[in-house]
């Protein structure tokens, strides 16, 4: 498909600049949806940026949410207690000439003026523009795209996955070099946003910038949050660059929370009940939908939110989204490193649940698409950080605290047949690569799949540097280590996936460049790295 060069989305100002004299020309049928009522807003709404996401063969899901002043602490941005017009429009060109969709959607105030257009009716494996407008206040322009029809093999994808991005250790530069990367798609893995108030989790040196407000527990709290990282430029410009599959991890809504399961249960966290904190995963929840570019199968039904799916890329990929906190066990004994707890190995263990185990296997067994890809939270190979064969020291809160849980999804997938198995993670703050195995215990276990973990875009500040972890030695599937931040981006033919770990030298000041530490491929029906 034909692209547009990197400086026409990324610049600032984009959408002012462009677009300016384009109303114009609009057909008369259009005068209505160009002119939607603001409600008398004398700022710009639009500074929460835009999104798009959920691609699928005839369309995907458009986003914004207006706010005249985004750290406002009720949550609602500023904005006047009424909804609010808003039209969109979808075009084939980032001029919005050749327009093939428009329409008025409503920003109300239930759902803090946030907007999702699901567009249906387009054609597949396309590229898009698209743009809002109130009043006289016009949104910048995104690029988004149409998956691939469902017979259809592309020639390759341009996939980045990014997660962890806490606003006080650091500036989001790594989501304008992502963006300036120009994927075609981009995953983000979970702790999009985090619950902390303001210095309670200081890096070395201070924080560069810090949060509004007191620890998210309430839903006023947890829009501001979510208003504040949406301001920034650089998050704005990877959302505006191309769709994006989201999950969530745990901070979101509170540190390793685990079902109905706090991190603790102090009471003014709304975390000393079982039904204080279903409130509070309430807000957080619906927070979340109204701030993402969910699909409405996503809408929170109140403190349940589905949002494990599976996206298809044609016949060339499956890319299973995952949710590893909402259903899972408890985590044995704490949520930290724990030595020879032998209740991790029941196999009465889950880390997803049985629906959701359900759901995955028969994915497996049904896949058609050359690499099935699992977009999901936490390190799924086994890290054991003792090297004594007789004493397993490992999270409690990864795939390491649920073995059973592994080994059924990992066995699943060897008994499907899956062409080529790849799990993508985040929340480890570090870049990995790992080989992955049935039995980790076995020398002689089969390579049956590959996992790729990408480091913090800005979470525990900017890193050593180091490329080397002393649990490599006695790890051997364990294959790759970086302590940067950064992201990863994949390239993914019928042939071969190549992956670049991204790193950038800074992110306590902004402007660090970026640039690849190291780059592994994944081939065909080859399962490991190489």
């Amino acid at each position: 498909m034909e692209r547009i060069s990197r400086r026409s989305l990324i610049s600032a100002g984009l959408g002012a600049g462009l677009v300016a004299g384009v109303s114009a020309a609009l057909p008369q049928a259009a005068v209505a949806v160009s002119t939607a009522d603001d409600a008398g807003l004398r700022t710009d709404p639009f500074t929460l940026g835009i999104a798009s996401g959920e691609p699928w063969p005839d369309g995907f899901v458009i986003w914004t949410r207006l706010a005249v002043n985004p750290v406002a602490e009720d949550g609602l941005g500023g904005m006047p207690s009424r909804n609010v017009a808003v039209a969109w429009e979808v075009a084939e060109d980032p001029a919005m000439r050749r327009t093939v969709a428009r329409g008025v959607e409503h920003a109300r105030i239930e759902t803090a003026h946030s907007v999702h257009v699901e567009l249906k009716g387009l054609k597949p494996g396309r590229e898009y523009f698209y743009r809002f407008r109130t009043g006289p206040h016009l949104s910048e322009v995104g690029r988004t795209l149409t998956s691939p029809a469902p017979g259809e093999t592309p020639t390759a994808l341009a996939m980045a996955f990014a997660s962890c991005a806490q606003y006080e250790h650091g500036y989001f530069t790594a989501y304008r070099r992502l963006a300036e990367d120009h994927p075609d798609l981009v995953l983000h893995l979970g702790d999009y946003v985090y619950e902390y108030k303001k210095g309670s989790y200081v890096i070395g040196g201070g924080n560069p910038r810090d949060h509004e407000g007191p620890e998210t527990v309430s839903l006023a709290g947890y829009r501001q949050r979510h208003a504040q990282y949406k301001a920034d430029a650089d998050l704005q410009a990877a959302h505006a660059i191309a769709p994006w599959l989201v999950v969530w991890d745990d901070h979101e809504v509170d540190n390793n929370w685990a079902d109905d399961i706090p991190e603790n249960t102090d009471a003014g966290q709304l975390n000393d009940t079982t039904e204080h904190f279903r409130q509070r995963r309430a807000a957080a929840f619906q927070a979340y939908y109204e701030n993402m570019p969910l699909r409405t199968s996503s809408v929170p039904a109140g403190f349940d939110m589905k949002i494990y799916r599976t996206i298809k890329w044609g016949q060339l990929a499956n890319f299973h989204m995952m949710d590893t906190r909402q259903y899972r066990d408890d985590q044995l004994a704490g949520d930290g490193w724990q030595k020879n707890v032998a209740g991790r190995l029941a196999e009465n263990r889950t880390i997803t649940g049985v629906e959701q185990e359900k759901w995955l296997l028969d994915g497996f067994r049904n896949s058609t698409q050359r690499w099935d890809i699992l977009g999901q939270q936490v390190f799924f190979a086994e890290r054991d950080r003792d090297k004594a064969p007789d004493i397993d020291d490992v999270s409690m809160d990864g795939w390491d605290g649920y073995a059973a849980s592994r080994r059924r999804i990992t066995q699943g997938w060897v008994d499907a047949k899956v062409r080529n198995a790849v799990v993508l993670t985040g929340d480890v703050h570090r870049h990995w690569a790992t080989d992955l195995k049935v039995d980790y215990k076995d020398p002689a276990s089969p390579v049956v799949g590959s996992e790729l973990v990408c480091t913090s875009i800005t979470s525990t500040g900017d890193g050593t540097g180091s490329t080397t972890d002393p649990t490599m030695a006695w790890n051997p599937h364990l294959k790759f280590y970086n302590d940067n931040r950064g992201y990863v981006n994949t390239r993914i033919t019928k042939d071969a996936m190549t992956a670049d770990f991204r790193i950038l030298d800074y992110v306590t000041k902004p402007g660090a460049p970026a640039s690849t530490r190291k780059s592994f491929t994944i081939n065909d029906g080859v399962p490991g790295l190489t």
